[in-house]
């Protein structure tokens, strides 16, 4: 882990519960700039954000992560799944679905819809 992102890592005390969204049909790289946005805040603050945030795509598919990652957590009877803390959340890349589209001259191009993996875990504060 490179120095930046141990310094922006936050204090994590005790792992309760974490969620995955496999084979999502939003592209890794717009997920990730969700990710980094709800990374090190508590489950009320990140759906505050989620709220106010304005990414069509990508705000929706991390939002039912999050809200299945605190049902996990009241699962586990946690005494206050809003005061957790989003300390791991990424998006890994996916499987790609590669289709042809028609191009000038007879031709065709290759369009790859790609996918990712979100995951989700909480932690209490330290």
């Amino acid at each position: 882990m490179s120095r930046a992102r141990a310094a922006r890592r936050p204090q994590l005390g005790e792992f309760v519960a974490q969620a995955r969204a496999r084979f999502a049909g939003i592209p890794a790289r717009k997920a990730r700039y969700v990710c980094d946005l709800l990374r090190g805040l508590t489950v009320a603050e990140a759906e505050h954000q989620l709220l106010a945030l304005h990414k069509p795509g990508s705000a929706p598919v991390v939002g039912k992560v999050l809200k299945s990652a605190v049902a996990n957590a009241t699962e586990k009877q946690a005494e206050n799944p809003q005061a957790l803390v989003l300390g791991e959340i990424y998006a890994d890349d996916g499987p790609m679905l590669k289709r042809f589209q028609a191009a000038p001259m007879g031709r065709a191009m290759q369009v790859r819809k790609r996918m990712c993996h979100v995951t989700i875990k909480l932690y209490t504060e330290a």
